[in-house]
């Protein structure tokens, strides 16, 4: 249920629609487990993918992790990760080849335009780290 709100709210936004309604159905949502559920599906698609592809989602990530972070932006990172490592697309690449790419760039170019300011020397140290531990063995 997470993922499709969080998904509709990102298109919402993108469209320069008001997400306030959905913002209520996530109000008492255990962020806590879902960032964790949300990093067991990061890391496959990261290993498969690499180091500069996997960068913005591990940022995204620990932006959402930190307590901080609004109820809105988590919503908006957290469908920018699912939309990108879940097989579902509303454009698939398999039959649009470079436009159904182009879908899940635009969800994270767009979500890391509102929330760059809050990617820390702290949070790229974690992705840093993240990525030498989990990736270490693949060229960037």
């Amino acid at each position: 249920m997470l993922i499709a709100i969080s998904i509709l709210a990102l298109a919402y936004v993108i469209m320069g629609k008001d997400v306030k309604s959905l913002l209520k159905h996530v109000k008492i949502v255990d962020w806590n487990n879902n960032i964790r559920k949300l990093m067991d599906r990061l890391r496959p698609w990261a290993l498969k993918v690499g180091r500069t592809a996997s960068r913005p989602l591990l940022q995204f990530y620990y932006v959402m992790e930190d307590e901080k972070t609004s109820t809105f932006d988590r919503l908006l990172i957290y469908a920018a990760i699912a939309y990108t490592v879940l097989p579902m697309d509303l454009i698939p690449a398999s039959v649009y080849k470079f436009f159904g790419v182009l879908d899940d760039g635009v969800a994270v170019m767009y979500v890391y335009k509102k929330i760059k300011s809050r990617i820390t020397p702290e949070i790229n140290a974690k992705v840093d780290d993240k990525l030498r531990s989990c990736l270490n063995f693949i060229r960037k």
